[in-house]
């Protein structure tokens, strides 16, 4: 199936479900922690959150001095945007397919293979999906998300759990600040 496109739900089955993150609404990562992990720049970071294609999801940055915050999914759909980038998909498509990223459950990430032909991106959830691109000559390249999702777990894990800021303590150091 072509990202963008509506499509059936995703079915209950994963390729794994041990350590899967916890979603915190109120804790994420800084910026330039986010960008480490996803193994981008932190120019490309601050571009993309401020064009739209990644916008952090915990708390984007609200006038100077302000910090944004990355949840764990927004760090692997930034490692992905990179991946696709790196293999000369156009922006375009990498925008239809962020946004197809975005309507997908976190859990439902993990099983799924991103296949191109360099024009278009495919979201395949299934062997028989990435078998029936390959054998139409259509897919040229593939990304397993599990397998970049545990490459971001690993650079997470290597930052440490303090890397980890929560909305409330950026909150208190402002105000520290200010005072």
């Amino acid at each position: 199936m072509k990202l963008g496109e509506k499509e059936e739900p995703l079915s209950d089955d994963m390729l794994f479900t041990d350590g899967l993150p916890v979603e915190d609404s109120n804790s994420g990562y800084r910026g330039a922690n986010a960008a480490a992990a996803a193994g981008i720049s932190y120019r490309q970071l601050d571009y993309w959150a401020r064009t739209g294609l990644v916008q952090p999801t915990v708390q984007n940055a609200q006038g100077s001095g302000s910090q944004r915050l990355y949840s764990f999914r927004d760090i692997l759909v930034l490692k992905l945007v990179k991946r696709l980038l790196d293999t000369g998909v156009s922006l375009q498509q990498i925008r239809n397919a962020v946004e197809r990223l975005r309507q997908t459950g976190v859990e439902d990430l993990a099983k799924i293979t991103l296949m191109s032909d360099g024009a278009s991106v495919y979201l395949c959830t299934s062997q028989d999906e990435v078998i029936d691109l390959l054998d139409q000559g259509q897919g040229v390249f593939g990304i397993a998300v599990g397998s970049v999702w545990r490459e971001v777990e690993t650079s997470l894990t290597e930052l440490g759990p303090d890397e980890l800021t929560s909305v409330d303590e950026l909150a208190a150091k402002r105000a520290k600040k200010s005072a």
